[in-house]
């Protein structure tokens, strides 16, 4: 068979995967997005299946143009009908926390109320009819970079504000998070695969439950290794609300976040994760691995049957 290629970018993410397909004998490619090519005249792909893990946050690690690089490999795929796990349609998705609120809307899922914006003047402007505090988000992020958080309209005009990759930033009004938590729910092939609970840092943005997501700044044992997070069994209808927004958006893998508003008492999902970060220590915190799961899968996607190591 052809190899299953892996498009990555962070360096220690995915060696558990890695480490999964190679104990089942699986031939696969890692595929480093920071040092990638291809040929669009090209008519055919050389894996039988690519699967698409790469990164949003990866400009926080320099390699920012490895990020449309891989949206201009990906609309290839797409174009000469190549089998893509977590594809052109999702990862354009993953991109876009603006196309992410449309989402939500057209689906009827409660989000935060936004405003759009590409520049610090029009960020003040779009703030006055929204409730502070808000916070003002690059539209294209990763593990909470760049998001920052003003408790009134007079912080938010005097405010040096750095549009991001794209020029374009999300004013959005700051919720107060029920518990002081959030909940992230993880989809693998159209069902739940687990739901987690994690505790709020103060002035954190950085949600990433994997290992080696700290990022500068962050209070230590809230990010990555370490931190406070819990299984969590979402009801019923927050998770079938889940199963639709990571349907809608073309996505096979990946996880959407929601949060109580203390106010309300109503749940408002704020963001969609194709890049599915697993939680570290999976086994103890969730009672199971999910990069079998994931293996699984690709394997099934790719039309492999798993190969005795």
């Amino acid at each position: 068979m052809k190899p299953i290629g892996i498009l990555y970018e962070h360096p220690q993410w995915f060696v558990p995967l890695f480490d999964e397909l190679s104990s089942r004998g699986v031939p696969y490619e890692p595929i480093d997005a920071a040092r990638h090519s291809f040929d669009p005249g090209a008519r055919h792909s050389p894996y039988s299946l690519v699967v698409n893990r790469m990164s949003p946050s990866a400009w926080t690690r320099g390699h920012g143009g490895a990020i449309f690089h891989s949206l201009h490999y990906l609309a290839w795929l797409d174009r000469i009908g190549a089998n893509v796990l977590n594809g052109y349609e999702a990862y354009r998705l993953e991109l876009s926390k603006a196309a992410q609120c449309a989402l939500f809307a057209s689906l009827d899922v409660r989000f935060p109320r936004t405003r759009v914006v590409n520049s610090a003047g029009a960020a003040a402007a779009a703030g006055t009819d929204l409730r502070f505090p808000v916070l003002v988000k690059p539209n294209i992020g990763g593990s909470g970079a760049g998001i920052r958080s003003f408790g009134t309209p007079d912080e938010l005009a005097a405010a040096e504000l750095v549009p991001g990759l794209d020029g374009t930033m999300l004013v959005q009004e700051q919720l107060p998070a029920a518990g002081g938590a959030v909940v992230r729910v993880e989809i693998l092939g159209g069902e739940l695969l687990y739901a987690i609970r994690l505790l709020l840092a103060p002035d954190s943005f950085n949600l990433c439950p994997a290992d080696y997501c700290e990022l500068p700044g962050v209070a230590a044992g809230f990010a990555g290794r370490g931190a406070p997070i819990e299984a969590y069994e979402p009801p019923d209808e927050i998770v079938e609300q889940a199963k639709r927004i990571v349907a809608a958006a073309g996505i096979d893998v990946g996880g959407v976040e929601y949060l109580v508003n203390a106010d309300d008492s109503e749940a408002y999902f704020y963001d969609v994760n194709v890049l599915s970060n697993f939680v570290a220590n999976a086994p103890e915190v969730v009672g199971l691995d999910p990069f079998v799961d994931l293996a699984d899968l690709i394997l099934a996607r790719a039309g492999a049957q798993t190969v005795a190591a």
